[in-house]
């Protein structure tokens, strides 16, 4: 039987490149290993949210007396807040299987291989090999967490992100090596859990791809949550041998020596692409990355590749946009590209970091005159009523056209506000245009509004 496509690997990117696929008319089939979602939906994105979630409520719950409310008796249930993320993760998952049925996509497990650009072996769990055709394959087969060669990973005392949403215990202490997205939520979640979290940041600020400002006020958050933040500072060895891990650090002032129960690796990813007949089909790659064309084809008739594996943000719901591209392009449509530079970037710590375009840094080193806006949730209506006045909205236009350069939010909802200023920019709204759009009273996303005013020196209200 031959196909029109077929996919390997059933993440954000892959499942939604074949369900595109399938609308389009082709004869579909994705090829995994493991669930359906892939990390994402089983052990990222989702089951993240839900743990963060559970924090977020223990949270609350534990600062109830503030909205005049008395609670006692609380307890923390470790075990059923980690089965409750794998529940949440299996649905989403079967959710993806009811999806396949509907649009007619034939689900394969198991390994996928090219043998070339019409064929792909698969190797089941019992280790059978079946051959099977298609006229396109999209490889869409993820990553998995990066090990540095002085921080490997043995799954009990050393872990990446995949053991840490499903330990069998809270340990009492964990280190927490490398800020970013991945880091934070991690380090937020086990610190409220009542895990005492030290982090340790190579580069000189947490979220080191976010706005300056945006950064400092998330460290100076996490402290006030007592989670110790350590800037400039590299793990330089690991000492399992013992009960605890004995972790050497290089920070400014010299080596120090810390202890903890885990030490958590959250330095960054590395792209799936061993094994799957690259290296015999010439398929080209350049720093662990697949080359591709704006329409994902590599330099083989038929073979595409989107997320994680080529070069980009790597993210789901860029990957996502990536599989529709890429999909129309093969059905013979004229898709709009890919625009990597409105891309938004969301970490879902409390309180929650969101952004999109250029950081004031980056428009600064561009040459580009600018205003900048920002507006304080301390001056929020709903912020304070809430009980959520940390952080702000920045804004950053081009001083002579009004273009919205860069949106920069740090607060409680933030990622769910972030999507105005996306659409903002694709529409290449003004800064004007911002201030004259009615946003609603009393609601967080006023701040956008209020931020937009700020730069043009226009007091509106609070």
């Amino acid at each position: 039987m031959e196909y029109d496509l077929i996919v390997i690997g059933s993440g954000p990117g892959g499942y939604v490149a074949a369900i595109r696929a399938s609308q389009l008319g082709m004869k579909t089939a994705v090829i995994e290993k493991s669930e359906l979602g892939g990390i994402c939906l089983n052990w990222g994105c989702i089951p993240t949210k839900s743990l963060l979630k559970s924090a977020q409520v223990y949270e609350y719950i534990n600062q109830a007396e503030d909205y005049g409310i008395e609670v006692s008796d609380v307890k923390i249930n470790f075990e059923k807040i980690i089965q409750r993320s794998r529940d949440v993760a299996a649905g989403m998952s079967k959710g993806i299987e009811y999806l396949f049925k509907k649009n007619k996509i034939e689900t394969i497990n198991g390994f996928g291989k090219l043998i070339d650009n019409k064929t792909v072996e698969v190797i089941d769990n019992k280790g059978n090999k079946t051959l099977y055709n298609a006229k396109n394959f999209i490889l869409a087969t993820g990553a998995r967490s990066k090990e540095l060669p002085n921080l490997k990973q043995d799954g009990k005392k050393i872990i990446g992100y995949r053991q840490a949403l499903s330990l069998p215990k809270l340990p009492k202490s964990m280190i927490v090596v490398g800020s970013g997205a991945i880091g934070t939520e991690l380090a937020y979640f086990y610190k409220i859990m009542g895990t005492d979290v030290t982090i340790v940041e190579f580069l000189p600020n947490m979220v080191p791809l976010e706005d300056e400002e945006v950064s400092k006020t998330l460290a100076r958050e996490f402290k006030k949550k007592k989670i110790k933040v350590m800037l400039d500072s590299s793990v330089e060895t690991v000492d399992t041998s013992g009960e605890n891990c004995k972790v050497t650090i290089k920070t400014k002032k010299g080596e120090e020596v810390h202890e903890a129960e885990i030490v958590l690796s959250a330095v960054g990813i590395k792209s799936n692409i061993e094994n799957i007949g690259i290296e015999e089909l010439g398929i080209e790659v350049e720093k662990d990355k697949i080359k591709v064309n704006q329409y994902y084809q590599t330099n083989i008739e038929g073979v595409y590749a989107i997320g994680d594996i080529v070069a980009g943000p790597a993210l789901a719901h860029v990957a996502s946009a990536e599989g529709i591209t890429c999909v129309e392009k093969i059905a013979g449509h004229n898709p709009q590209l890919v625009d990597y530079k409105n891309i938004p970037g969301c970490t879902y710590t409390t309180p929650e970091v969101a952004s999109v375009g250029m950081t004031e840094q980056q428009a600064k080193d561009a040459g580009i005159d600018i205003k900048v806006g920002k507006f304080p949730f301390t001056a929020s209506g709903k912020a304070s009523a809430a009980g959520a006045r940390e952080g702000f909205v920045k804004l950053i236009f081009d001083a002579e056209h009004g273009e919205l350069l860069g949106g920069h939010l740090i607060g409680a909802n933030v990622t769910e506000m972030v999507g105005e200023l996306v659409v903002a920019r694709k529409m290449e709204i003004t800064g004007m245009e911002l201030i004259k759009s009615i946003h609603p009273h009393p609601t967080m996303s006023e701040a956008i509004m209020e931020a937009a005013a700020a730069a043009y020196d226009e007091v509106i209200h609070i």
